[in-house]
């Protein structure tokens, strides 16, 4: 039995999400997360303008506003020719979990998601996602080198995984993040279809878990 949390680093309702997710994930110990990335704009080669940048930043403060959570709209709107591709941050959250398959999976998606949002750092550079990568897990206590992750995050396999996860979302259904299932065994029961608090989760949850 395990929770399926399917989302995007650079999803912005996922970023106020995964506050909650680690919320929840205290509240029930034994029940193991797995993160499936959703590629919410996967392959996207559209260059951000400063009209853009302002469009996302009216969904930045709604999500503020829900999640508490901090955003650096300074540093996103000083990012220069910055393509919102969402590909390479999932990539870097799979790569996690290939090099250190024990780790929490879910401290390292949130790393990356403080860099983005918090931050302001470019989480389309694979340098960038290696560094914010390899010292989420070191905090955890695992020796990884800021290049043996990018190793990692470039390896065809990773590509390749991270691509199945794409479809693996699309073939569950899933067309909008965050989204949240407990996987009992035998079925697949939506817990959440969309952000909520914490304690809404484990009312639902809790639900689920009595069917």
């Amino acid at each position: 039995m395990k929770l399926i949390f399917v989302g995007d680093p650079m999803c912005s309702w996922c970023y106020g999400f995964g506050k909650e997710m680690t919320q929840l994930k205290t509240m029930h110990p034994n029940l193991d997360v797995e993160i499936i990335v959703g590629g919410l704009r996967a392959g996207g080669t559209e260059l951000l303008t400063k009209e853009g940048k302002q469009f996302r930043l009216g969904h930045w403060a709604r999500v503020e506003a829900a999640s508490g959570l901090p955003f650096n709209r300074d540093a996103f709107m000083a990012l220069e020719d910055f393509v919102y591709d969402t590909e390479p941050v999932c990539r870097a959250v799979v790569a996690a979990r290939r090099v250190q398959p024990a780790s929490d999976n879910l401290a390292v998606f949130r790393a990356l998601q403080h860099a983005f949002y918090a931050e302001g750092r470019n989480t389309t550079d694979g340098k960038v996602l290696s560094e914010v990568g390899a010292a989420a897990l070191r905090k955890q206590g695992f020796d990884v080198s800021d290049e043996a992750f990018f190793a990692a995050f470039n390896d065809a396999a990773t590509v390749a995984e991270t691509r199945n996860d794409f479809v693996k979302a699309r073939g569950m259904g899933i067309n909008s993040f965050p989204t949240l299932l407990l996987d009992n065994g035998k079925e697949l029961i939506q817990v959440s279809p969309g952000y909520a608090h914490a304690q809404q989760l484990d009312q639902q949850l809790r639900a689920a878990l009595a069917r």
